[in-house]
Parts: structure tokens; sequence; C-alpha cells
């Protein structure tokens, strides 16, 4: 099985809901992130992404790592993902627009199970989150 190495920031609003993303010609929502370039650290590949995805400025301070975590990935079948998942200071005050590749973005609350969830974010941070 191939796997995918990336890095993803929980990004919440100010009632909690936590941010996914949508690539176009995709089903799947996704925490805000993406692969890492060769030899770059799973913080600055974060930082670059919500940057490229959504133009938020992040600065390293303001990420907490919450942790290296793997599920089957979204959009690839038979491959899987190894995600360094921060979590990012703060709230935004409202739904982003999306750059780049991003077709949608939509505010998910932590208890959601629903489907078009990427297995990351439903299975894994999810249930961390509300842990």
């Amino acid at each position: 099985m191939e796997t995918i190495r990336i890095a993803a920031v929980v990004l919440r609003d100010q009632a909690g809901r936590v941010l996914g993303v949508r690539k176009r010609g995709t089903g799947s929502f996704m925490l805000v992130g993406g692969k890492l370039e060769v030899d770059e650290p799973p913080l600055r590949a974060a930082v670059r992404e919500v940057a490229e995805e959504l133009h938020l400025e992040l600065v390293p301070p303001d990420l907490r790592h919450l942790g290296r975590f793997a599920a089957p990935a979204a959009n690839e079948v038979g491959a899987g993902v190894d995600c360094d998942v921060y979590l990012a200071d703060g709230a935004l005050a409202g739904l982003p627009p999306v750059y780049e590749e991003i077709a949608e973005a939509r505010f998910f609350p932590v208890d959601s199970a629903a489907e078009e969830l990427a297995p990351l974010s439903r299975d894994v941070i999810f249930p961390l989150l509300r842990g």
C-alpha cells in the first residue's frame, strides 16, 4: 500500500466546529493541509498549505502538535496517509474563501460522522478532539 506523507491543521470557528476542505473533483472533506515537499518539515508544510489553500498566514508559535496519525487516504484508493496534525490557536471569524485546488470549505461539528468526511478526520481526529 502506498503511504502519502502529509501535514494538516485543525482550524475551528467560534462554535468549536472544525474546518474541512474539499479538493476539486473529489467528494471528501479533509483538514486543511497537504503533501510534504522533499526534505520539508511537517510544521513548515502545514503553514505553507494553509497559506496556499486559504491565504491565511499562520506562524509556528500559533500551532500545537496534536500528533502523527495514519488512516486510509480519502481520494486515492488503496493508499494511506501518514499525517502530522497541528491545532491552530484562536478561532476563525467565519468561513474563509478557498484558493488553489480547493473547491469548497465547510465547518463540521466534532461529533460529526458524515460520510463525506475523510477517514483521518472522521475516524481519528474528530474522536480525539471530542475526547
